[in-house]
């Protein structure tokens, strides 16, 4: 399953079945789970743990050093979960120490053509990156969002679970949950009813989630304010709860 061009480092540690293209460099303190595929001329450097099922496209580089000044050769991580998809050209790169230490991956996360994951970033699982989508350092990124193509995040922003990015959005504040954003600087343009949709959110919610998106962006109350009163909606609706943790806990402040 390696490639006799491919170059895998006596101390990387592969799965039987691991599937190694040619030309592909496995560095040490790599772990490679089951039944996942790296592409030809792709680069793995660690400490890097991969987990079962990933497919990494060619000319990928998983687990590089982190573009910042302030690091120093630490042995800082990347850990990557099962069944994710990374096209070619993405480049992920291991946690600084001044960020935790560690750049995360979830499960079942779709990473196309150009995408950039920097330092200390945390990305759950179902996402979609579109096209050259870039996280700058100790973004997170929450389960089912959607970056669209050439979306741009703001370093220490989050992205709420759900929401989608339209393409050339350029953040730099916090993106609640559900939302769909578009724009340089991205604005708020509605709820993301498409998406909720098609992951079986029942029309009750979604319309508990559209009333409490006006109370937030309709209603010229202030934030505190149209929090108070999602809290009130969220006694009934759960996924209105999240939208009040998530916007409690922003450290840069909501799209707004």
């Amino acid at each position: 399953m390696i490639d006799p061009r491919a170059i895998v480092d006596p101390a990387a540690r592969l799965a039987p079945d691991v599937s190694v293209g040619p030309f592909a460099i496995i560095g040490p303190d790599v772990e490679i789970g089951a039944g996942t595929t790296i592409g030809p001329h792709a680069v793995v450097k660690g400490p890097t743990r991969i987990g079962r099922n990933n497919r990494i496209y060619q000319f990928a580089s998983i687990g590089e050093a982190p573009q910042d000044k302030k690091y120093a050769g630490e042995p800082t991580r990347l850990e990557i979960g099962d069944d994710n998809l990374f096209r070619e050209y993405v480049t992920v790169h291991r946690g600084t120490v001044q960020g935790g230490g560690i750049t995360r991956i979830g499960d079942h996360n779709w990473i196309m053509i150009g995408c950039h994951i920097a330092h200390d970033c945390i990305v759950g699982s179902h996402t979609i990156f579109s096209n050259n989508a870039a996280l700058a350092g100790h973004v997170v990124v929450d389960d089912y969002a959607i970056l669209g193509g050439y979306t741009l995040v703001h370093q220490f922003c989050a992205i709420g679970a759900h929401c989608f990015t339209a393409m050339g959005s350029v953040i730099s504040k916090d993106v609640p949950p559900y939302v769909l954003v578009s724009g340089h600087m991205a604005k708020p343009y509605g709820l993301n009813v498409e998406g909720l949709k098609r992951r079986g959110f029942s029309a009750e919610t979604i319309s508990d989630l559209r009333r409490a998106y006006k109370l937030l962006y309709k209603s010229r109350l202030t934030l505190e304010q149209a929090v108070g009163e999602i809290r009130a909606l969220a006694q009934t609706t759960p996924e209105a709860g999240a939208l009040v943790a998530f916007i409690e806990a922003s450290t840069r402040g909501v799209i707004r």
